[in-house]
C-alpha cells in the first residue's frame, strides 16, 4: 500500500506504476445486483443457461459492473493522506477491450498520471488497467481524475 501524505510525494510519483490490487472473483451474484441497481438486464450478463450458447460460453460482467470497482481495487494500492479534500472529477478515457466472465478475477494494476496546478489545488490523473487472471488483453483501461484541494 503507497500512502501519498504531500503533493510533492504525488508529484514525484508521476508517471511510475505504483502496483497493483488483490484479485477478486466476479460472481453471478454481482453482476445482477448491478443489473438491479442500473435496470441493465440484457441475457448476456443475468441469463446464465441462455448466454452459455452466447459469444463467451457463459454470463460477463457489464463494463461499466467493472468500472466501478475502480475506486475500490484502487484503494487496496494507495491512498492519498493529503491535506483537504479528495474530489473524484470524472474520467477522462475508459475502454472495455476484453468481457469480463462470470467466475474470473480481475486486478487492477495502477499508475500515477499528470499532477496538475489548478485554481483550486491540484488535479491527479490516475491509470488503471484492469487485468483479467490468465488473460493478456485487459477488461478495462481507464484514466480517472481526482481533484486535490489544499
Amino acid at each position: 500500500m503507497r500512502v501519498f501524505h504531500t503533493f510533492e510525494e504525488i508529484e514525484a510519483a508521476a508517471g511510475q506504476e505504483i502496483g497493483t490490487s488483490d484479485w477478486i472473483q466476479i460472481k453471478q451474484d454481482r453482476v445482477n445486483q448491478f443489473a438491479d441497481a442500473t435496470g441493465d438486464h440484457q441475457w448476456i450478463h443475468v441469463d446464465v443457461e441462455r448466454a452459455t450458447a452466447g459469444p463467451f460460453g457463459g454470463t460477463i460482467a457489464h463494463g461499466y459492473l467493472t468500472l466501478s470497482l475502480v475506486p475500490w481495487l484502487g484503494s487496496m494500492v494507495f491512498t492519498l493522506q493529503t491535506p483537504g479534500a479528495k474530489l473524484n472529477y470524472g474520467v477522462n478515457k475508459v475502454r472495455f477491450p476484453n468481457p469480463v466472465r462470470v467466475g474470473s478475477r480481475i486486478r487492477s494494476r495502477v499508475t500515477i498520471g499528470k499532477v496538475t496546478d489548478i485554481p483550486t489545488g491540484k488535479q491527479l490523473t490516475v491509470n488503471h488497467v484492469i487485468e483479467i487472471e490468465g488473460q493478456d488483453k485487459p477488461a478495462c483501461v481507464a484514466e480517472t481524475v481526482v481533484l486535490l484541494l489544499p
